[in-house]
C-alpha cells in the first residue's frame, strides 16, 4: 500500500498543466547553502520529495541532502526529524492499512482516482477524495451544510426527564468566577528601563529574559504591555462592569463582592517568582477594582495548598503516605491543561474551606466580556440571569437513550467586529476561499464552523428544541464561557491532563466520556454569549505567538489521538461522540497527517516570501513535534503513564476533600485546624 500512498503524494507534488496539484518542492532542492532560508526550504523539499517515493527524479538528490545535513551542527536536528518522519509515515500507513480495511479501501480509491488525468481537473471532487483519507471529518460538509447542521443538532439533542429543582439563584454569591493570566517576558521592542515597574521587578525580569522558554501560549500577556492592550485589565474591568450592570437590575445586593480566582501561568520559570507582584502592580495602577475580589494563585501558592492542606489531609484521613507526590497534579505552572483543571478543581476546595455557599465555578477568558445591553435586548436576559437556568443541573436522555447529567454549562462567543450585526453571529463562519496546500490534508475550520452553527448558535424557539422539554448538549466548547456545578465536579471528577497544551477546553470532558452509567454533559444555554475582543486587546501578543500556536495545533493531533487510545479500547465510539470538530483531532493516521501538514505549511511560508517565519517554524516545529512523537510512542507511552498518575492524583484530591468535609461536620480538631490554615493561604492570595 505504500506505493499507492506514494503515488498520491507524487501527484499532489508534481504540477501538470490544467491538473490539480498543491506544491512543487523538487525545484528547491538546489537552494541549500545560500542562507538559512535556502537550507531550511531545501530540507523541507527533500522530505516532501522522498514521501513521493523513489520513482521521483529528484529522490536521490533529496536523500543525499538529508543524509549530509544529519552531520551539520546547525541543521542535524531538522534533518533527522525529516528522515525519521519518512520512516514513521511509511510504518503508520502500512500498519493502518493492514488492520483497518475501510481505510485501505479509501486509500486505494484515492490512488485510482488520482491516476486519471481527467479526474485531476475536478478540484472539488479531488478535494473531497483527499479528505476521505486524510481528514474524513470534513467530507461532504460544503455541499450539505444545512443537512449536516440539522443532523448534528439531532445528535446533540437531550430530552429532559427533570430540571434542576434547586438551580443557582444568586450567581454573584454562589459562583466562583475564574480566569487564567498567562504571562510572558516583555516585547523585544521595549526597554526594561522604560517600564513603570519597581527595581525589584525589573531585576527579576532581566533574569527571566535570559532563561529558555518552557511553555507556549496562544497570546500571553507580555509584561510591560500598554494598559489598553493588557488582557488582564481588559477582562477584569469588563467583569466588574458586568456586575455593576447586574446591580442596577437588582441581581447583586449592594454588599456582595463577587470573587474572581486567577491562575498565573508563565512561559519562563523566572516569571513565577514575580507573577503576583506584577499583577498587583498593574492592578494598583489601574485603581478601579472597587467591588470585585480578586485572588491570584501562582505555582508557589498551589504548592503551599498541596503541602500544607491536601497532603496532611490525605495522610491523616486516608493513610496515603506518598500523597504529596500524587497531589502535585494540583497546580498552575505548565501547559494549558494544568491550570484549566485547577480553575475547576479550586471550587470544591473553596466551598469546603472558605465559603460553603459556593455551588459552581464559571470560567471566563480575559479577552472576553459580557455585552450586557445586547444580552438583555437580543437574548432576553443578562449574564447572571442566564446562569440561573434550571437546565444547568438537569437530567435527561441523549439521542441514543443514554442518561445524561447536565452538570456543566456552556455559552458562545461573538466577535467584537460582528456584534453590531447580531449577538448571534457565529464567531467561526463557514470558509469560502481557496485552500492553502496543508488544508487539503487537514482543514479543521470547516467542522469547527459546522459545530459552531449547530451547537453554539442553537436557540430554543421551536417545539423540537424549546429549552424546557428538550435542549442541546455541547461537546464543542470554548476556553471561557463555561462552568460546572460543584456536586457534579465532585461526582464525576473530570480533568484535562497537564500535558495538553492546546484545546484544553475540548479535552476536559474526554476524561469522563468513556465511563459507564449516566454521562456528564454540558448544557447549551442559548443567549449566554460573551463578546470576544481578542483583536483589539491582544493583537500584538497573538502575532508574536502565532508560530508556536500553529505548531501546538500539530502536537494537539498527536496528543488527542494518543489520549483517545489510552481512554478507551473503542476509539471509534468515542470519536463518533465528539465528531466533527473535537473529534477531528483524533486521527487514524496522526503521524502522517502531522508530517504532511507541517511540510506543506513550511513550503507555503517560503512560497509567500515569509522566509524568516519559515525558518523559525521549521526549527520550532522539528523540536516540539519530535518530542511529542516520543511522548506518545508505544503501548506503555509516557502519555499513558502521565495520564494514569494524574488520574490517581485527582481521585486522591477529591477523596481528601471529602474526608476533610466529614471531619468539619463532626467538628474534628484536625479538620478545623486545616480550615484555618487554608483560610490563611487563600487570604495571602488576595489582591489588596
Amino acid at each position: 500500500m505504500i506505493k499507492r500512498f506514494e503515488s498520491i503524494i507524487s501527484t499532489l507534488l508534481h504540477p501538470r498543466e490544467d491538473a490539480f496539484s498543491i506544491s512543487d518542492p523538487a525545484k528547491h532542492l538546489d537552494e541549500e547553502g545560500i542562507d538559512n532560508a535556502g537550507v531550511a526550504r531545501a530540507l523541507n523539499a527533500a522530505f516532501l520529495v522522498l514521501l513521493a517515493g523513489d520513482t521521483q527524479p529528484a529522490s536521490e538528490q533529496a536523500k543525499r541532502l538529508l543524509a549530509r545535513m544529519t552531520s551539520s551542527s546547525d541543521w542535524a536536528e531538522v534533518a533527522n526529524f525529516y528522515m525519521k518522519g519518512i520512516e514513521l509515515v511509511h510504518w503508520e500507513i502500512e500498519s493502518v492499512c493492514k488492520h483497518q480495511p475501510t481505510f485501505r479501501d479509501r486509500l486505494k480509491a484515492l490512488s485510482s482516482w488520482m491516476s486519471d488525468k481527467e479526474h485531476m481537473k475536478k478540484t472539488g471532487e479531488t478535494t473531497e477524495k483527499l479528505w476521505s483519507v486524510f481528514f474524513p471529518e470534513a467530507k461532504g460538509i460544503r455541499e450539505n451544510k444545512q443537512e449536516r447542521i440539522n443532523a448534528l443538532r439531532a445528535k446533540r439533542t437531550v430530552t429532559i426527564t427533570h430540571l434542576d429543582t434547586a438551580p443557582i439563584t444568586d450567581p454573584a454569591r454562589q459562583i466562583l468566577f475564574t480566569s487564567n493570566a498567562l504571562l510572558t517576558i516583555p516585547s523585544a521592542l521595549k526597554s526594561l528601563d522604560e517600564l513603570p515597574f519597581s527595581d525589584y521587578l525589573k531585576a527579576k525580569l532581566r533574569d527571566a529574559m535570559r532563561e529558555p522558554q518552557l511553555y507556549w501560549y496562544d497570546h500571553p500577556i507580555q509584561v510591560g504591555v500598554q494598559p489598553e492592550k493588557n488582557e488582564l485589565l481588559h477582562g477584569l474591568r469588563g467583569l466588574e462592569e458586568a456586575f455593576d450592570f447586574e446591580r442596577e437590575r437588582g441581581n447583586v445586593s449592594g454588599d456582595t463582592r463577587p470573587i474572581c480566582a486567577l491562575s498565573a501561568s508563565v512561559t519562563h520559570r523566572g516569571l513565577q517568582q514575580i507573577a503576583k507582584r506584577y499583577l498587583e502592580e498593574e492592578l494598583l495602577r489601574s485603581a478601579w477594582l472597587k467591588k470585585l475580589d480578586v485572588y491570584v494563585f501562582t505555582e508557589s501558592d498551589t504548592r503551599r495548598i498541596v503541602e500544607g492542606i491536601l497532603t496532611p489531609a490525605a495522610v491523616h484521613y486516608l493513610h496515603c503516605h506518598d500523597a504529596k507526590e500524587h497531589l502535585r497534579v494540583f497546580g498552575v505552572e505548565g501547559e494549558y491543561g494544568r491550570h484549566y483543571s485547577f480553575l475547576k478543581a479550586i471550587a470544591p476546595f473553596w466551598s469546603i474551606f472558605i465559603q460553603p455557599e459556593i455551588r459552581a465555578t464559571f470560567k471566563i477568558d480575559l479577552d472576553q466580556v459580557f455585552p450586557q445591553k445586547e444580552l438583555v435586548q437580543q437574548a432576553g436576559a443578562s449574564a447572571l440571569e442566564h446562569l440561573k437556568t434550571p437546565l444547568w443541573g438537569a437530567h435527561g436522555l441523549d439521542s441514543n437513550g443514554q442518561p445524561v447529567e447536565l452538570g456543566m454549562i456552556a455559552g458562545a462567543l461573538v466577535d467584537e467586529r460582528d456584534i453590531a450585526r447580531s449577538l448571534f453571529t457565529p464567531d467561526v463562519a463557514f470558509p469560502d476561499r481557496v485552500l492553502s496546500p496543508d488544508e487539503y490534508i487537514f482543514f479543521s475550520t470547516l467542522p469547527q464552523a459546522l459545530s459552531t452553527e449547530a451547537e453554539m448558535m442553537t436557540r430554543y424557539t421551536t417545539d423540537q428544541l424549546d429549552g424546557k422539554r428538550t435542549c442541546i448538549q455541547r461537546v464543542h466548547v470554548t476556553g471561557g464561557t463555561n462552568g460546572i456545578l460543584v456536586h457534579s465536579l465532585r461526582r464525576y471528577r473530570p480533568f484535562t491532563p497537564s500535558f495538553i497544551g492546546r484545546a484544553e477546553d475540548q479535552a476536559y470532558i474526554l476524561s469522563v466520556l468513556p465511563n459507564s452509567g449516566t454521562k456528564l454533559g454540558y448544557v447549551h444555554k442559548d443567549g449566554l454569549i460573551m463578546r470576544h475582543d481578542q483583536k483589539s486587546c491582544a493583537q500584538e501578543a497573538i502575532e508574536s505567538a502565532s508560530l508556536a500556536k500553529l505548531v501546538g495545533d500539530y502536537v494537539r493531533i498527536l496528543y488527542f489521538s494518543g489520549y483517545a487510545k489510552v481512554l478507551t479500547d473503542d476509539v471509534a465510539k468515542l470519536k463518533d461522540t465528539i465528531d466533527p470538530f473535537t473529534g477531528c483531532f483524533i486521527s487514524t493516521i496522526p503521524t502522517t497527517v502531522v508530517y504532511l501538514r507541517f511540510g506543506l505549511k513550511a513550503e507555503s511560508f517560503f512560497a509567500d516570501g515569509q522566509e524568516e517565519q519559515g525558518v523559525e517554524f521549521i526549527r520550532i516545529g522539528a523540536r516540539r513535534i519530535a518530542n511529542a512523537l516520543e511522548f506518545v510512542r508505544g503501548e506503555d507511552s509516557m502519555l499513558k503513564q502521565h495520564y494514569e498518575r494524574e488520574l490517581l492524583g485527582w481521585n486522591l484530591y477529591y477523596d481528601a476533600l471529602s474526608a476533610v468535609e466529614d471531619g468539619l461536620q463532626n467538628r474534628d480538631g484536625f479538620a478545623l485546624e486545616l480550615r484555618e490554615r487554608a483560610k490563611g493561604i487563600i487570604g495571602e492570595c488576595y489582591v489588596k
